[in-house]
C-alpha cells in the first residue's frame, strides 16, 4: 500500500510517500500497518489511550474515510496528524 503523509509525520517517515506491507482490511488496520512500519508515527496519530485522535483525518484512494471502513490492500492512503497550535 502507499501512504502518503501530511505535516509533522514526515520526520516519522523520512518523506511524504512510502509504502507499507498490506494485505488489506479496514482503514484501521491500515493505520495500524503504518504505524508498524514507522513506530514515531504512533504519538502523531494515537492518544494516551492508543485511540486514534478524532482530528486525524484519513483518506483512502483520494476519498475520506472513517477507521472502520473496508480497505483493499492495493489502495493509496492519507494521513493528516492531528495538528497543534492555534
Amino acid at each position: 500500500m502507499e501512504v502518503t503523509v501530511y505535516g509533522p509525520l514526515r520526520s516519522a517517515t523520512g518523506g511524504k510517500r512510502v509504502s507499507v506491507d498490506f494485505d488489506g482490511g479496514t482503514v484501521a488496520d491500515a493505520v495500524d500497518a503504518f504505524v508498524d512500519a514507522y513506530p514515531r508515527a504512533e504519538r502523531h496519530l494515537f492518544d494516551a489511550d492508543g485511540r486514534l485522535v478524532p482530528s486525524v483525518r484519513l483518506s483512502v484512494d483520494g476519498r475520506a474515510a472513517d477507521p472502520d471502513e473496508p480497505c483493499p490492500a492495493d489502495a493509496t492512503l492519507a494521513v493528516h496528524p492531528a495538528m497543534r497550535g492555534g
